[in-house]
């Protein structure tokens, strides 16, 4: 989707005007879980780390947010919301309609935290890119974990829905994407087969039955013309093994596409593409470090 500019880009950190205690609740309500250097990372980058500190501390103290130290890290501490953060950021407009998922324990914390930081630095590299190029991408605009239906009462949850929008001279382009994190602890037959679940949810139109097909006016159609007026590409973001192994995991999800018919007609209509996260970080994701699954040279994710 493409308009014309009304406004300069948006600034580059997020605005001053709320606070900073806000911002961290919001953060921690919308990724579920972050460490310090990324809460730093998202909000406020090059200010001195002492700004965060003091409000993570008052949060803590106030019973709203705790934290879990992450093993063999030199203490660092991965921040959550607490059964009455979660309870108080609900209401946040921002997080409206949003499930809370309060961590109700430093172990609990613990068992998700691979996952959940590893989805956060994919953000950051995201939210890096588009401070460097004056894009507007902010911290907000990454909702892990969100849950679409599939036919016969199935569910795909995408490990995240990013929003993202290119700012250049002439125009804004809004652009939507599935992201999945692959930590390479699935087999690449079952990271390959994700593909064919976003086929089905491109294709799923729910039958409605007896008196409901009387009913039926504009919500016919597919189901995620809810929530979307343009299908987001699908980008996969892999990390965990040596480039070898994430070689051959980008191999078998191309070969998915080759071989499986529904999933070759949602690559004809789709972008699908697949990148190291170690490339995202050293490079950028604007950079030519995705693979189009339907084949081609690396190219930016914007460019699939």
């Amino acid at each position: 989707m493409t308009t014309t500019p009304k406004a300069a880009p948006s600034s580059p950190t997020p605005s001053p005007a709320e606070p900073l205690p806000h911002q961290l609740l919001a953060v921690l309500g919308q990724h579920r879980m972050a460490t310090t250097h990324q809460l730093h990372e998202l909000l406020r980058p090059g200010a001195a780390r002492q700004t965060l500190s003091g409000p993570l501390n008052k949060l803590r103290h106030d019973g709203l947010v705790d934290y879990t130290v992450l093993p063999a890290s030199k203490r660092t501490r991965a921040w959550y919301l607490t059964s009455e953060g979660a309870r108080l950021t609900r209401d946040f407009p921002a997080l409206r309609g949003r499930p809370p998922y309060p961590i109700t324990s430093a172990t609990a914390a613990s068992l998700k935290t691979p996952h959940t930081l590893t989805s956060v630095r994919t953000h950051l590299t995201f939210v890096a890119d588009a401070r460097r190029r004056g894009d507007e991408h902010g911290h907000l605009d990454w909702t892990p974990e969100v849950s679409h239906p599939l036919s016969d009462g199935e569910r795909l949850i995408t490990d995240a829905v990013m929003h993202y929008t290119l700012t250049e001279a002439t125009e804004r382009t809004k652009l939507r994407a599935f992201v999945e994190i692959d930590r390479a602890t699935m087999s690449s037959e079952r990271l390959a087969s994700k593909l064919i679940e976003y086929a089905r949810l491109w294709s799923y139109e729910p039958q409605l039955v007896g008196r409901q097909r009387t009913r039926q006016t504009t919500a016919s159609g597919a189901v995620w013309l809810r929530w979307y007026p343009v299908f987001p590409r699908v980008l996969i973001v892999l990390t965990g093994a040596s480039r070898y192994v994430l070689d051959n995991r980008i191999s078998d999800l191309q070969a998915m596409v080759a071989e499986h018919p529904h999933v070759a007609a949602l690559a004809r209509q789709v972008p699908l593409g697949a990148a190291a996260l170690e490339d995202l970080e050293d490079q950028a994701p604007t950079r030519d470090v995705w693979f189009p699954l339907a084949g081609g040279k690396p190219r930016s994710w914007t460019a699939l």
